[in-house]
């Protein structure tokens, strides 16, 4: 089985600022460095990725879009500023999915037709997003997490890559997140936290067991390789959100130095490519 491997490129830093703090922060060059790791991993076992871009990344470091597209990786959309879909207003969202797009296109000089949105929120309530997606020239959406979640998910979406009829007349395809059911209940797999706290024969059997009926969808973050973080500024902070930092730090720290290793396995144990890749052969077969 042919799986797809995809790359969510956020800066933790910024987007920590941001939604942690409210307090706005450029990406920082940390997202360079990590980022460079994951490209040199794949080089060293020739393997192709889809790489979701957020629009805040692109317009400070340009070049490193160029590189992802010059190595041959599948370049996507991961909206501008990492604002969850639910908070946008539909004109919001259409301004965020269609500026990184173009930008991301004039970047690379090619065309860019898939998108995942931030934290997987495009769910029931949320899902006049695929309307506005298709709109603007996307082919494909990697957001709907099949399950019953507290911060996502879309509880009875199927699990398979599927074409979605859209009210206007237009459809879209869609490519679920992986989930494994254990014990009557679907959960979350192969993917950012789920890889770095569980142990890899748990990512491993999961795998194995999921594409024995369809293609697995890995994603991950730079971030998490990044086991020496720069020193976070805090003397700024309220009692308040200087201890919610440093919890949530810890949280966010823990089993990163598990990760690189994990993912070298992975990329000698499963074939990866891919989302377009794997699309064009499930629809094709």
């Amino acid at each position: 089985m042919l799986n797809a491997l995809s790359i969510d490129v956020e800066d933790y830093w910024s987007i920590f600022s941001r939604d942690w703090l409210h307090i706005d922060a450029e990406p920082s060059d940390a997202v360079v460095k990590n980022t460079e790791w994951f490209l040199q991993a794949l080089a060293d076992r020739d393997v192709k990725a889809t790489f979701f871009i957020l629009g805040e990344v692109a317009v400070k470091f340009p070049f490193l879009i160029k590189q992802i597209a010059e190595d041959g990786h599948e370049i996507g959309v991961h909206g501008f500023s990492h604002k969850q879909v639910f908070r946008l207003t539909e004109q919001k969202f259409r301004q965020e999915v269609g500026d990184c797009k173009k930008l991301l296109e004039d970047t690379i000089s090619g065309h860019v037709v898939g998108h995942r949105a931030p934290a997987f929120s495009i769910m029931p309530q949320t899902r006049w997003a695929l309307e506005v997606l298709a709109d603007e020239g996307f082919k494909y959406d990697s957001s709907v997490f099949p399950i019953s979640g507290k911060r996502y998910g879309w509880r009875g979406f199927g699990e398979d890559i599927c074409r979605v009829d859209l009210a206007s007349g237009r459809s879209i395809i869609e490519v679920p997140m992986s989930t494994v059911t254990v014990l009557g209940k679907t959960l979350p797999a192969a993917g950012g936290g789920y890889i770095r706290h569980f142990p890899y024969f748990i990512t491993r059997w999961t795998i194995k067991h999921i594409q024995k009926k369809r293609p697995v969808i890995v994603y991950m973050h730079p971030y998490e390789i990044d086991t020496k973080p720069r020193a976070f500024d805090t003397e700024h902070l309220s009692d308040t959100q200087r201890n919610k930092t440093v919890k949530f730090h810890r949280i966010q720290q823990r089993n990163r130095d598990t990760v690189a290793r994990k993912l070298n396995r992975l990329l000698s144990e499963f074939e990866f490519t891919t989302i377009g890749q794997v699309i064009g052969k499930v629809i094709a077969g």
